[in-house]
């Protein structure tokens, strides 16, 4: 291959790469980016920009426990502050899967009266209990992370505080849990988990390229990481067996439940650290 041509394969991907980021961003925050047909079609193609739009998710919400530590305010009010800084980059569409999800998981029945219950508008106890449990676990979690001794991380890692770091970590597992969905799920029907789930499981290789430098971060981050993408392949496990496949609903929860079993994990490492 000439020069030349490989100059332009690379700009090539570079170009799409950004158009794939912008269209992650557009879709998993509420950031004004990728709004066009052509960046949502290079983010479904892109498993990659889904952990690398959580660097961005994760640094934004970890700049309240940071701020709230150097100001030395009660960790309740940072706690407060770092979930209302979560959902407000982000946004609530991924805690309708959460919803969802919680309603279909009550259903007795099998996979067709499971996937009825996905389509109904009705909210009923399995959504309210989900729900309830994700935010009160995000905000103890929260609580925990602004209630430790503020610590840097340790010699070979980056010196960040580790509550920063294990948010990071959490939000860019939470999101390589989400490429994990997109690469190894089958759909459950035409719709939106249908739209991610054409990608090939290599893929995965770039989302773990991605998703790598939290290592840099320390060990509570890497737990944090680890932790969320257990989670995710904890719920596309479920929808397998329950849903027959994946479907938007459990990519939202994937992400929800995902960023809270990384957070509380990143905590319980911190802890025995």
């Amino acid at each position: 291959m000439s020069p030349t041509a490989l100059a332009r394969r690379v700009r090539a991907f570079a170009g799409r790469s950004l158009t794939a980021f912008g269209g992650a961003l557009g879709f998993l925050t509420r950031l004004p980016a990728g709004r066009s047909e052509a960046a949502w079609t290079a983010f479904s193609e892109t498993p990659a920009a889904f952990p690398l739009v959580g660097w961005v998710v994760g640094a934004l919400a970890a700049l309240v426990l940071a701020a709230g530590g150097a100001a030395g305010l009660p960790a309740p009010t940072v706690a407060l502050g770092y979930l209302l800084a979560v959902y407000a980059v982000t946004g609530i569409n991924h805690a309708d899967g959460v919803a969802d999800l919680g309603d279909a998981a009550v259903v007795h029945g099998d996979p067709d009266d499971r996937r009825a219950v996905l389509k109904d508008t009705e909210v009923g106890v399995g959504a309210v209990l989900s729900l309830g449990v994700v935010v009160a676990g995000l905000a103890l979690a929260g609580l925990a992370l602004a209630g430790r001794p503020p610590a840097a991380s340790t010699a070979g890692t980056v010196g960040v505080p580790v509550a920063v770091g294990v948010a990071v970590g959490a939000e860019v597992g939470a999101k390589a849990g989400m490429a994990a969905l997109a690469c190894l799920g089958d759909p459950a029907f035409e719709g939106l988990g249908s739209t991610f789930t054409d990608n090939d499981p290599a893929a995965l290789v770039g989302s773990g390229v991605v998703a790598a430098p939290v290592a840099l971060l320390g060990v509570p981050a890497v737990a944090a990481l680890v932790g969320a993408v257990a989670a995710a392949l904890a719920v596309l496990s479920w929808s397998r067996r329950n849903l027959g496949g994946v479907n938007g609903d459990a990519f939202g929860a994937a992400n929800e439940l995902g960023r809270v079993v990384g957070l509380h994990a990143g905590v319980v490492a911190w802890t025995l650290w």
